[in-house]
């Protein structure tokens, strides 16, 4: 944790002068630059000056996503504010946390509309909180700007993700930020301890004739790991056994088990203009046709370890005595090409790309002695050809890209993907998109190593092959989606722990609405309802029928001028029985099970404020604990979800 704080006294000194700047006090707008002194950086070049006396606006702090969608710093309080107000600062419905933050999710509804190209480590249950590289941002800021999030964790322990971006230019931003997480937990062995580090840089020059966008970014996440109740335990948790109120005291399965995952990368973005039209009015030539290059290299690893060897949880081992510490690493390279270009013949940009691209899967040992797999290491490399295509008619849009990997190996398949837009003002936006995707199981599926004889395999499975057909509808009257999704030759872990390959054809539907009814000016009630159905494959593929949150709160200013904003209410959740995936730790998975249901109610209540650029946030998670009469809130069978707890946090933005 001192490296958290010490990245916060750095930003504080950056940033001390933001008690005297003023900034109005009306959300987004009223931005003020009142020292009036005039900077201009260290370029001689006129182009490139930043002039920052005067008066901003919120449009001049920019928010730029990999896919160049651009949005703003944001500094309001609503509802959303309250669903995203998390360890991970996204909104969380479609997933059912473990007790204590920084430890994993289980599935309550899955998304396929973006699906990574190739197969990945796995270890999925670890990378809930890992920010690929389409979830890294960039940034355009008139003046420096520093965000600050703190949240209290369970029982010991915070949560602070901070972030610091400057314009050192008009054209050349810079960003560094860490989302630091140590949280102890109400349960035995149960410990979270997680970090997110990300710097950007982005330039361009004059005429944008040349441009670049980089970041690098580390992660790593440590877990205790307890295997859940044991019997005994689990019997007292759910007869309400007065002794154990105190969470500690029950036993559970693993006392000397950990897993970390750690992951870095460095990824670049630069393009050259070869050359383009002076006049944008001259459709007659290409314009803006640029030569680009894009290097993605990416690390990751996962560590398995025990003091002791335990066969009563993971079965025989292939020795009886000594430390467990397995290691699974894997590398990514990828090098792309692309040339681009505009023209009115095509109604916007089209981009062709070829990658080359390299994966090393694998281990440095074998674990266990008595097993036939030698084989210790997947590689592969392959070439990929493709295209993209944006183009814009009246209010339409339509995007399209598409992507073939030939040959066999780890790394063969084929990835195409396409959107369509229309957005009418203010009062409606519709939405459809397609996805057709194949691409091998992840790797910790094809191949695995450990002492533990049953956590041993080499696979040859077939490419999974996923279809989507998106519909999403956002207007003034309430927000709809649709997705029906295929999945043929689906990979999965069985009630045994090892994977395996579904033979038939998973059809998969999700319906979700969302509504807000605001009434006496102060009140709201926000509702979400998903529906999903498995009409075929449900022997493998797990989901509720129904899952709805529901949200009543009251929203007003205080005192004489308005200096506070209150948001006050309760969030009502719950879900349908349905048998929920089990928790593996050694595997940091989720496998089926066919003996355990989990469906239930929970109750959260909330006391927000905003004042001026700062949102103040406390909140009593599942309060409906404490008068249920049954006990059967579980994340996972064995892990129970959190009792009633108190937590608190804030949000603060500074604007020199």
């Amino acid at each position: 944790m001192k490296y958290i704080f010490s990245f916060i006294l750095i930003c504080i000194s950056l940033n001390i002068n933001s008690q005297i700047g003023s900034l109005g006090g009306g959300g987004l707008g009223g931005f003020n630059n009142s020292n009036g002194v005039t900077r201009l950086d260290s370029l001689s070049n006129d182009e490139i000056s930043v002039k920052l006396s005067g008066k901003t606006k919120y449009t001049d702090y920019k928010i730029i996503s990999h896919y160049n969608d651009t949005t703003y710093v944001d500094t309001i309080l609503n509802i959303k504010k309250e669903y995203k107000f998390n360890f991970r600062r996204k909104d969380n419905f479609e997933l059912l946390d473990f007790h204590n933050q920084g430890q994993t999710f289980n599935n309550l509804g899955y998304n396929y509309r973006n699906v990574s190209q190739f197969p990945d480590i796995g270890f999925r249950a670890k990378q809930f909180n890992y920010l690929n590289f389409d979830e890294i941002n960039y940034y355009r800021v008139a003046t420096p700007t520093t965000e600050i999030m703190y949240k209290t964790g369970q029982e010991q322990g915070q949560v602070l993700d901070a972030l610091f971006t400057l314009n050192f230019s008009k054209r050349l931003n810079f960003s560094i930020a860490y989302r630091g997480l140590r949280s102890l937990g109400q349960y035995r062995r149960s410990l979270s301890s997680t970090g997110n580090f990300r710097t950007t840089l982005s330039y361009r020059t004059p005429k944008n004739q040349y441009e670049i966008r980089t970041h690098i970014a580390t992660q790593d996440f440590t877990n205790q790991e307890s295997g859940g109740l044991q019997s005994d335990a689990l019997t007292s948790f759910l007869n309400d056994d007065p002794n154990f109120t105190d969470r500690g005291r029950l036993d559970v399965n693993l006392g000397n088990a950990e897993s970390v995952l750690e992951g870095s990368r460095f990824y670049l973005d630069h393009s050259f203009k070869l050359f383009g039209s002076k006049d944008t009015t001259n459709t007659k030539n290409f314009s803006n046709l640029k030569v680009g290059h894009i290097l993605h290299y990416e690390t990751k690893e996962y560590q398995f370890t025990q003091t002791g060897i335990d066969t009563d949880f993971f079965g025989i081992a292939s020795r009886t005595s000594g430390a467990v510490s397995e290691k699974t690493d894997y590398s990514l390279t990828n090098n792309q090409g692309y040339l681009e270009f505009n023209s009115k013949y095509i109604l916007g940009k089209l981009k062709a790309k070829i990658n080359y691209t390299s994966v090393n899967y694998g281990y440095d040992d074998i674990y266990n002695i008595n097993t036939d797999v030698r084989d210790n290491r997947l590689r592969g490399t392959a070439v990929s050809i493709g295209g993209e295509w944006n183009g814009k008619v009246g209010n339409f849009r339509v995007n399209g890209s598409g992507t073939i990997t030939p040959g066999g190996g780890h790394l063969a398949g084929n990835d195409f993907r396409g959107t369509a837009s229309y957005k009418k003002d203010s009062v409606f936006s519709v939405k459809g998109s397609l996805l057709l995707n194949s691409k091998a199981p992840n790797f910790n599926k094809q191949l695995f190593h450990s002492v533990y004889d049953d956590y041993i395999w080499k696979n040859n499975f077939r490419n999974v092959d996923t279809r989507n057909i998106g519909f999403s509808l956002k207007s003034k009257w309430g927000d709809a989606s649709l997705d029906f999704t295929n999945i043929e030759d689906f990979v999965y872990f069985d009630t045994d722990n090892s994977p395996k390959q579904y033979g038939g054809s998973i059809t998969y539907l999700k319906l979700k609405v969302s509504k807000e009814f605001k009434f006496f000016k102060k009140f709201a009630l926000d509702n979400t309802i998903m529906y999903q159905n498995v009409s075929s494959g449900s022997e493998v593929y797990r989901v509720p029928k129904f899952v709805t949150r529901n949200t009543l709160y009251y929203m007003d200013h205080w005192f004489k001028g308005d200096p506070i904003l209150v948001q006050i209410g309760g969030t009502f959740k719950f879900f349908t029985d349905y048998y929920a995936n089990a928790y593996n730790p050694l595997l940091a998975e989720f496998t089926l099970q066919n003996s355990t249901e989990i469906g239930y109610p929970t109750l959260d209540v909330f006391f927000n404020a905003r004042v001026k650029r700062t949102r103040i946030f406390f909140k009593i998670d599942n309060i409906s604990s404490s008068f249920l009469p049954n006990k059967n809130y579980f994340s996972a069978p064995n892990y129970p979800y959190r009792d009633l707890s108190i937590r608190f946090g804030l949000v603060w933005d500074w604007f020199i």
